[in-house]
């Protein structure tokens, strides 16, 4: 899992061009932008500014002055599921977003220019798994990873991966490594030789309420602490901290029910 820092600097940044294919960026569309900009500007030290606003009042997270994540304003009338998008570079995103379509999934938003920061499409993969697009122009992505505060992982948790890796393989070309074990469901995504994201099926134990999603993981000096201090701002423990093989790891949902999880990664697979 750690090592899907790949391109990751010295320092921590990264501001290269991604790969397409790459997680890139992560978004959330919420409610109440104001309460959710206090629980993660407590829960991160996350500071805010806005960002382009085509979909709505919106702003980007920043981290020590690099930009890490999105919280968007979802209009009064919409009741869609709060969640975490990741979004997927790519160098073209119509034709991504095409090709999506011919490979059995939808595009429910888009394609459209975010400003002057780039191109963009939401889309959903056969399943239903809802998951953005990128195309880069002045907004690279996330500026920094590796360091408390910053995404570290994308995860589809689905049903089971035989029914959904051929379209992400299809779409942006990744290698499919799986993990053979009778018990435990998992395929990462590569690309050029990284380890870029991960399906994990979970059979009958997905959500009925949620379906297949993308869960992402955010680093933190402490899970058990992180955890925590989740609860006391106002947010839910769904799963207690607990060793992984790639750290300590524990799955929480802030005040409006967007899920993520929390990790202290293993360095020394990195």
């Amino acid at each position: 899992m750690t090592e899907a820092r790949g391109s990751t600097g010295l320092n921590g940044t990264t501001h290269a061009r991604r790969t397409p294919g790459t997680p890139c960026w992560v978004s959330l569309m919420v409610h109440g932008m104001a309460a959710t900009q206090e629980f993660y500007g407590q829960l991160f030290g996350w500071e805010f500014r806005p960002g382009p606003q085509q979909l709505g009042p919106y702003v980007r997270a920043l981290l020590d002055g690099h930009e890490v994540a999105g919280i968007g304003q979802l209009p009064p009338d919409r009741h869609l599921p709060i969640a975490w998008t990741p979004y997927l570079a790519s160098d073209d995103v119509d034709v991504t977003a095409e090709t999506v379509r011919h490979s059995g999934g939808t595009v429910g938003v888009g394609p459209l220019d975010a400003g002057e920061a780039g191109r963009m499409a939401i889309a959903s993969d056969p399943t239903g798994a809802v998951f953005g697009i990128w195309q880069a122009a002045e907004h690279l992505g996330t500026g920094i990873t590796g360091v408390p505060g910053t995404p570290a992982w994308n995860e589809l948790v689905t049903r089971d991966t035989d029914s959904v890796v051929k379209f992400y393989q299809g779409v942006f070309g990744y290698r499919l490594e799986p993990t053979v074990s009778a018990d435990f469901d998992y395929v990462t995504l590569h690309i050029e030789g990284h380890p870029v994201a991960g399906v994990h099926g979970v059979g009958n134990a997905l959500p009925r309420d949620r379906g297949p999603h993308w869960l992402t993981y955010f680093e933190v000096a402490d899970v058990d602490d992180a955890a925590r201090h989740v609860v006391e701002l106002g947010g839910h423990l769904l799963k207690s901290a607990h060793d992984s093989p790639y750290g300590r790891v524990a799955t929480v949902a802030d005040p409006e029910g967007a899920m993520f999880s929390l990790i202290h990664a293993d360095r020394r697979e990195s």
